[in-house]
């Protein structure tokens, strides 16, 4: 049993340790979720902004090989517009889906290794 002398350094290195716990178990993995979901929404960003300026480029170059008119170029525009959309749907179907079953897989996985 602790001696009524030992209480204040008892208490003070309760008071490191749970401090030192609560760093290391909150605060270094928000850190470490904070440069993911930064680094995550720079990639979106730099995406998206590659995704318009190609459809841009692509309908210029498409309405350039069609010929002269106001018909044509509307035809360009539609066309433009149908090949960004199929694209956008390539990408959604071959994205793997991830979250919730890939967590759950992964948790199933460490609870079978001994």
């Amino acid at each position: 049993m602790a001696q009524l002398q030992d209480i204040p350094r008892l208490t003070s290195e309760f008071v490191d340790l749970a401090r030192e716990y609560l760093r290391q178990e909150t605060i270094a993995p928000a850190k470490k979720l904070g440069h993911f979901a930064g680094y995550s929404l720079a990639a979106a960003a730099i995406w998206a902004a590659a995704v318009v300026l190609l459809s841009v480029t692509g309908l210029r170059a498409l309405v350039s090989l069609l010929p002269s008119g106001v018909y044509w170029e509307a035809l360009g525009y539609i066309v433009s517009a149908l090949l960004l959309f199929v694209f956008i749907a390539l990408l959604i179907k071959l994205v793997p889906e991830r979250g919730v079953h890939d967590a759950q897989s992964v948790h199933e996985a460490e609870r079978s290794t001994p």
